[in-house]
């Protein structure tokens, strides 16, 4: 019980690279218009990534994802390639994996890569929208959304839900206090309480989220993807 809760502490405080940032200099944009430009939309899965980094942080190289669900595709494959070089606004890094961790999920806006048409590349707004696991093992868009400035109202459209993804739970130094304060103030955040751990002599406690070392937060709510597809304005039946 130990190693689970260190293995999800190691998690949880994990560069999110696209999935937390908030990219700027560019205005908000549609799903819709997103899902126009891009030759690629699709939900997918991490499997590995194969980066160059300065500082551990990621500078050139690819990502390679699983393909789950695809909404739009230019071709059909069940692993795509994705390019990124340079540090910018809306950068298509994506968190690393261990061996002991799934791949994170996302829904995906790509174009092909100009300098190698084997590849993608994101959009100049961002690639890559949060992805959670329901337990009721739907998928759902982590409300609210981070990665991509997004001009679509889904507050309306965001529901409470119980989430059995580990990556809805995330630790505080991952989130700027902006976003902390105005997510927890709108209840979009609560604290995370780990799950009991045994003592020494065998009793079982609950450790508060601070024992980890990090602050945690557990993500509340989140957009079915039958509302997000509707919102991409795709005919495509394939939906979860």
């Amino acid at each position: 019980m130990r190693t689970c809760i260190a293995i999800l502490a190691t998690l949880c405080a994990l560069p999110l690279r696209a999935a937390e940032t908030e990219p700027a200099g560019w205005p908000a944009v549609s799903l819709e218009s997103l899902a126009e430009r891009a030759d690629l939309v699709a939900l997918v899965q991490v499997r590995d990534t194969d980066y160059l980094k300065r500082r551990e942080i990621p500078v050139s190289g690819s990502a390679y994802l699983k393909v789950l669900i695809p909404y739009k595709a230019d071709q059909s494959a069940d692993l795509v390639e994705v390019y990124e070089k340079g540090l910018h606004a809306g950068e298509c890094y994506f968190p690393d994996r261990t061996v002991f961790e799934e791949g994170r999920r996302y829904l995906v806006f790509l174009v092909r890569d100009p300098e190698d048409d084997q590849r993608y590349r994101g959009l100049r707004e961002g690639c890559a929208l949060d992805i959670l696991v329901r337990s009721d093992n739907r998928y759902a868009l982590r409300y609210p959304p981070t990665g991509i400035q997004l001009s679509d109202v889904l507050k309306p459209l965001a529901r409470e839900m119980d989430f059995t993804d580990p990556y809805a739970v995330v630790a505080d130094e991952s989130l700027s206090s902006a976003q902390r304060d105005r997510m927890r103030d709108d209840g979009d955040i609560i604290p995370f309480e780990a799950p009991a751990a045994e003592t020494d002599s065998g009793d079982e406690r609950w450790l508060p989220p601070s024992e980890s070392g990090n602050t945690l937060w557990r993500f509340t709510r989140g957009v079915p993807l039958g509302e997000v597809r509707r919102l991409l304005g795709l005919n495509q039946e394939t939906s979860r």
